[in-house]
């Protein structure tokens, strides 16, 4: 019988956003595309397990971090619709499309 091993962070990290925050993907031909998250003075830069090829854990990866990215955005939007009336003007995503209110 295997047993469990209790398995517990040893820190976190934690960047606020704020209006100098932002997202940028890097894409070049010698490497692997990568996210970078701008916080000011700390970046965080998200790359591929080898600069060299993308395997099937990047994938599994990057399709995790988007589906994340997009439930914390709907929540982030759902939030400040429900303290922010409408003023009249539309908000839009980065893509230009309207967010539903």
């Amino acid at each position: 019988m295997r047993r469990r091993i209790a398995f517990r962070r040893s820190s976190v990290i934690s960047l606020s956003t704020g209006r100098t925050a932002r997202v940028e993907r890097h894409r070049n031909g010698r490497w692997t595309p990568a996210l970078a998250l701008d916080f000011g003075a700390t970046w965080v830069v998200i790359r591929t397990s080898a600069s060299d090829h993308v395997t099937s854990g990047d994938v599994a990866f990057a399709r995790q971090l988007a589906r994340a990215a997009g439930a914390f955005a709907e929540e982030i939007t759902r939030q400040y619709s429900a303290t922010h009336p409408k003023t009249g003007t539309s908000s839009t995503r980065d893509d230009g499309k309207e967010i539903a209110r």
